[in-house]
């Protein structure tokens, strides 16, 4: 199972290391410690409290940041049906999904809690600006 480092949690989240650390001390997220002491979250955890953040009324409320072509997140979920899988990943405030192969996702041992890119390449961006 992956085991993240705070300041790990911290970079996936786009959030300085004390938030992460008062998410654990406020029994937000669960955390535990390695085998060299550090306090470290299990990818499943954070899989959980970012759906659960996600889910909530004021989702995306204290998130910034910007949309790259390359998206460093946490795999959410993944559905498996046949010959195709579903693949869910949260990338900050986004959240992205994928439609590939089953046998891409076995290979690429995509499970909830995953750490994983999405490479987006497209042929038209929509660019909207914030009312002002």
């Amino acid at each position: 199972m992956t085991q993240l480092r705070i300041r790990d949690v911290a970079a996936l989240l786009r959030v300085s290391d004390d938030t992460v650390r008062r998410w654990v001390d406020q029994d937000r997220l669960t955390s535990s410690t390695d085998s060299a002491g550090r306090k470290v979250v299990l990818g499943s955890e954070l899989a959980r409290f970012v759906r659960a953040q996600r889910d909530s009324p004021d989702a995306g409320a204290g998130w910034q940041g910007s949309a790259r072509n390359r998206l460093d997140g946490i795999v959410t979920d993944v559905q498996r049906d046949g010959l195709v899988a579903q693949v869910e990943l949260q990338a900050g405030p986004y959240r992205l999904v994928s439609l590939m192969t089953r046998e891409a996702a076995d290979e690429l041992g995509l499970e909830p809690g995953s750490l994983a890119t999405a490479v987006v390449k497209s042929t038209v961006v929509v660019v909207e600006a914030a009312p002002s």
